[in-house]
Parts: C-alpha cells; structure tokens; sequence
C-alpha cells in the first residue's frame, strides 16, 4: 500500500445486514477522510431495516450501503479485515500475507429482537449495539495503531 492512500478496511460479518453495516457507517461518519471503508458478509442477506432505522436514529444514513458477499470485494487490497461475529470470524478466508484481522464481537441484534416480547423491546438491542459498534468506530485510530498484526 502507497503511504498516500488511506488504509482500506472491510468489517465482515455473516450476512452483512446488520453489524458490519453499522461498523461501515459509523466508520465512514467519523473517520471517512482517513479510510477506505467496506463491509462485506459471508453470505448477503440484503441490508436489515431496523438497522437502517436505528443508525438513522443517530444521525448516520446508510441507506446507500449494499449487502454483498465477500468476494464481491476480491480486487480490493484491504488493510484490515475487521470480523465483528463468530461466525465470520471462524469463517474468514485466508487474506494476504500483510492484511491485519482483528476480531472485535458484537452481538446479534436481529437473534435478540426475535426473542423481545414486543418490536419496541426489540429496538432496544439494535441501539444498544449500534452505540457499542459506535464506540469501538471512535477509537478505530488509536485501536489500529496499538494491535499488533496476527
């Protein structure tokens, strides 16, 4: 990578509905000018409404972000592979050999939601991870410059 190019970051995640799309939102909104921001899934599950609704809630409008499979991707020289569930991150494919992957977990909000007794408890989940996934956006600089490569 050109020291002139800012670095290129993918937050993946099963089906790209939901975490890794608030992760490339909150990413763009705050560090936009720094980094090349992506997220991709495993699988595409299209994006989630409630996560569109709740990161709109907060000012952050990821309406024109899609759901796509990771090798949608494949002619992007990412950086930083960012895994933000289990699952991707058990499932991530082999990256190239200077690619850095942090693993950073967050919960599901979909998988809590359905078991909330009502849509409004159910939000609840969605913007609790959405602040959480916030947070850890906030700190990306400082966390990027301390985590060694694995």
């Amino acid at each position: 990578m050109s020291t002139n190019q800012p670095l290129a970051i993918l937050f993946l995640c099963t089906g790209n509905s939901c975490r890794s799309q608030m992760a490339e939102g909150w990413t763009r909104a705050l560090h936009g000018d720094r980094y090349q921001v992506y997220s991709a899934g495993i699988e595409a599950h299209g994006l989630n409404a409630k996560a569109v609704q709740v990161m709109h809630e907060a000012g952050v409008d990821i309406t024109g972000q899609k759901s796509q499979r990771l090798d949608a991707l494949a002619d992007v020289e990412l950086d930083v592979v960012v895994t933000v569930c289990g699952h991707a991150d058990e499932n991530c494919p082999v990256l190239r050999l200077n690619c850095r992957k942090l693993h950073v977990p967050f919960d599901d909000p979909p998988a809590l939601a359905r078991k909330s007794a009502n849509e409004a408890a159910g939000l609840e989940h969605y913007r609790r991870v959405r602040d959480e996934i916030q947070e850890f956006a906030r700190q990306l600089p400082e966390v990027l410059s301390a985590e060694p490569t694995r």
